[in-house]
């Protein structure tokens, strides 16, 4: 992995840390430019009634928004 695609990488997790969400089943890598999240997200415990489906929206734009992000790779499915 290339050391600029580790830094993405690594404020991708860090904005995704930020939300609502359990994101501990996530699996997120930066390869030249394309974010690739795979796994489950989950609501935290202390917001159970976190709409999955808007975070994941949200989480998209946050994504796009980076410096250097050419596109992102979204296989993520929502547990309840």
């Amino acid at each position: 992995m290339a050391v600029e695609d580790a830094r993405m990488t690594r404020q991708v997790m860090h904005e995704i840390s930020r939300r609502y969400i359990d994101s501990s089943r996530l699996d997120i890598r930066v390869i030249h430019g394309v974010c690739y999240l795979r796994g489950i997200i989950a609501p935290l415990r202390t917001h159970p009634d976190i709409n999955l489906d808007h975070e994941g929206e949200v989480i998209k734009k946050i994504i796009h928004r980076h410096h250097g992000i050419k596109s992102v790779v979204w296989d993520v499915r929502m547990s309840v």
